[in-house]
This record gives C-alpha cells, structure tokens and sequence, in this order.
C-alpha cells in the first residue's frame, strides 16, 4: 500500500528538479489529464477465441476541487464510448484527502456513476478508503458501508467475496469480487480487533460452480500471490502508480512477497493488471501516472472484412 512517508519522499525528491514540475504534479496531471491504457493480455486459462473487452475505472476518490462531479461525469462519457462489453469499478469511490474544499456525499457521486452502460452491465467492489470513511461500520467492526449502499441504489451490484456468472454470445464465464484487504486496518483507533480485512479468498472461489474462466476483481493487488491458476485474470487498483512514477519505478508503494504490485501488467499464477486509478490519496499530486481509465480485451478480436 501506498505509505505517507513515502508518498512525501517521492514528492521530496521531486522538488529537486523545480517548482514547475511541483506544479504540474498538483496542477495539471491530476486534474486536467486523463488517458485511456489499453492491455490485451493472454491468460491461459482464457479461451482465445472468446472475445471480451472490459473498462475498469479505480480509485475516483470524489472531492472537490480534485474530483468534482463534473469531472466524473466526463469520466463516465468517456468509458461509455469505449463500447466495453462490462464495466467494472474497483473501489475508493470517497475522497482520500484532507485537503478538500467540500466532501462529495456518497449519494451524489454514486449518482454519476448510474450513467454508466455496458451490455453486460456495471459491477463494482469496495475499497479501503470506502471503509475508513465510514465510522459506524468501523466501530462496529462489520457492516455494509455508505458507498456499498449508495452505488446497490443506484442500480450497480457491489460483490463482496461473491461471484456471479455472465454470458457473452451464449458463452459463460465468472465474475468474482473479492471483500477489501485493509477494510478495518484503522479500528484500532476505536476498538481492538485482530481483523483487518473482509476478504475471503477461499469462499469467493467456492461459489465458482463450473469450469468457466473467472476473472477476479480485487481492490488492493496483494493478494496476487495467492489466487491460484484457476483464475484467469485479476484487476486491481488502490496504488494510484504511487502518485508519482519516475521511469518505470514507483517508490512510494513498498514491496509485497518481494514484489513491487504497483502498475501495470504482471504475470503471475494468473495474470494481474493493476490500474493507476483516477483521483489521488493522501496529497493531491500525481506525477508519470496520469489519472486513466483501463481496457482490457481478452481473447482474439474478429478480423475487420472490407
């Protein structure tokens, strides 16, 4: 996970090439840029002939000014026009600043989010900022959050450690969005507890019926090592790219397992994409990881006849 102490490093070491490029780390990447990546990765347990394409939006961290809803809503228009076969969001929909002009009820985000179309619909997990912030479920150590229910209002299914099957062109496959990984990391400010998250690997994948390829929808990418071969591919979020990315490397997420799950794709037991998200965490800055909506096309597309 992202650290503030090494988050304020990074910055740190930023200063030294100008008050420009402070600048445009607070000023212009994170507010004014957004770009779309495109993956086509090949995971072996995907059928190469099953074509399927996937937008996925991470970490809106709703706020003003960093996250307004016009800003969303630009967010929202431009996913539509990806044509995505499904969408899926992968959590930290609530602000992770303190830095903010006014907080974005859950209500009126979720609300922009609804714009979103897809023909096999819109799915979404939680993240751990949509925990954090919630500080009734955080005393209580359990509970549904204000984000879950705000976005299950707004029509778009959350999935916490369930899976559902989807169909494309009369062939299935699964979906699976695994509980957060840090959802009550924070308690202890409140209670004692020896549960940090509601993740439950082993139950998701147990309501996996057939042999059908899964897709696995996780919002931090640490569990990445566990998830076993059965799945095909795991889309995470929650890095940002560390907010600030200097050729290729990321020095404000840490190792996990001696890997550095940061962006990008990587090749594990299964094959793992992680998003640089769209808003920021802790300081609002971004520098070599603008904010970006991710595709992802799996299996061959048809050939274009003229």
């Amino acid at each position: 996970m992202i650290t503030r102490r090494h988050l304020i490093r990074s910055i740190g070491g930023l200063s030294a090439l100008g008050i420009s490029t402070a600048a445009y780390g607070v000023g212009v990447e994170p507010v004014l840029r957004l770009r779309v990546t495109r993956y086509h990765p090949t995971p072996r347990q995907w059928p190469a002939d099953f074509p399927l394409k996937i937008a996925v939006i991470a970490d809106i961290h709703a706020c003003d000014p960093w996250m307004p809803l016009e800003r969303i809503e630009a967010i929202v228009d431009r996913t539509n026009a990806l044509n995505a076969d499904l969408i899926v969001l992968l959590g930290d929909y609530v602000a992770g600043l303190h830095q903010v002009t006014r907080i974005i009820p859950s209500s009126e985000w979720a609300r922009m989010l609804a714009g979103l179309k897809a023909p096999l619909g819109v799915h979404a997990v939680m993240g751990n900022h949509d925990y954090w912030d919630d500080r009734t479920v955080q005393q209580a150590g359990h509970g549904t959050t204000i984000a879950h229910r705000a976005l299950e209002a707004a029509g778009i299914p959350v999935y916490e450690n369930d899976a559902v099957r989807l169909t494309k062109d009369g062939r299935p496959f699964w979906l699976a969005g695994l509980g957060d990984q840090l959802a009550f990391l924070p308690a202890r400010r409140f209670r004692s507890t020896g549960r940090f998250g509601t993740d439950d690997l082993t139950a998701t994948l147990a309501k996996i019926t057939d042999d059908a390829p899964v897709i696995l929808l996780a919002h931090e990418p640490n569990i990445a090592p566990r998830v076993p071969a059965r799945v095909a591919l795991q889309l995470s979020g929650h890095t940002h790219g560390g907010q600030v990315r200097l050729l290729g490397w990321s020095p404000a997420v840490s190792p996990q397992h001696g890997l550095r799950l940061a962006y990008g794709h990587f090749r594990l037991k299964c094959d793992v994409i992680i998003s640089g998200g769209l808003g920021c965490s802790i300081i609002p800055v971004r520098v070599g990881v603008p904010p970006e909506i991710v595709e992802v096309t799996l299996g061959r597309t048809a050939p274009v006849v003229s």
